[in-house]
Formats: structure tokens, sequence, C-alpha cells
């Protein structure tokens, strides 16, 4: 399997490059990057758009995915609000993530935290073509599986 190579812009001079934290990872962490400021707070049960300082250049047929640390998410309540956040390939623009604090606790974010993961993906465009009928294969309704 050949590794794609995503280009990665530094947009201010204290933004960090994703990197991974262990050889088997299959995200990348990436850090927040405050602008000048040292930090923010998150109050419980509210939301904010961490910036990132970074730009990418993905190449066409992947996207990257943007996922919550799980260690954010158990200790802080912390998670990414549009989970997993979709970062198509012509998007090139400033990479931000909207974290949202479940807990019941303010959480502050600091300048360079890790503050999601990301990960790259293969995607295809659909063909979309128009039905006016759909075989029925006898499966019921939404959730309809049940629980076990």
């Amino acid at each position: 399997m050949t590794q794609p190579t995503v280009k990665v812009k530094r947009l201010h001079p204290s933004a960090q490059l994703p990197a991974y934290e262990t050889s088997g990872a299959a995200g990348a962490d990436i850090r927040a990057c405050l602008h000048g400021e040292q930090s923010l707070v998150i109050a419980p049960k509210s939301r904010k758009l961490i910036k990132t300082g970074l730009a990418m250049d993905i190449p066409s047929g992947y996207e990257i995915q943007v996922r919550p640390r799980s260690g954010l998410a158990l200790k802080h309540g912390i998670t990414v609000l549009n989970s997993p956040g979709t970062i198509d390939n012509d998007y090139k623009q400033e990479l931000g993530v909207i974290l949202v604090n479940q807990g019941d606790e303010p959480f502050t974010v600091q300048n360079g935290d890790r503050i999601a993961q990301i990960v790259i993906a293969a995607c295809v465009q659909m063909l979309v073509e128009e039905a006016f009928e759909i075989e029925s294969n006898g499966r019921g309704g939404f959730g309809s599986t049940g629980l076990k």
C-alpha cells in the first residue's frame, strides 16, 4: 500500500505539524494554535472552534477525517462535535476543530495541546441515479435489527 503525501503549511509561527505518537498509530495528533493567546476555556455544555494554524493540500481521491482523542473524552468529556469531521481535498483554508465540552467542569485548552487526531482515507464520489422504485429485501425499518 502506498502512503499518500499530504502537504501541510504552517499559517502561524507557533503551529505544529501533525504527528503520529507511536509507530502503530492510525491517527496523527493535531494541536491547538491559539494565534497569540495562551489558552481558552470551553464552558460545560458548550462548544468552540479551535484553530490549528495549519492548511493542507490533500491528494485527489482522499479525505482527512478529524476524530476525537479518547483520553480527552474519558477524562474530561471533550469530543469533536461533528465526529468524524471531513476535510475535503479542495479545502485549502485553516483547519479548525469544533470541540464540545460534555462534562460538568470548564475545560481549558492551552496553546499547543493535542486536541484531535486526523486519519487519511480514500474516498470515491458516487454516481447518483434517480430510481422510481427500490426493491424490498424484507428488512424492517431504522433500528430494526435490535440491540443484541
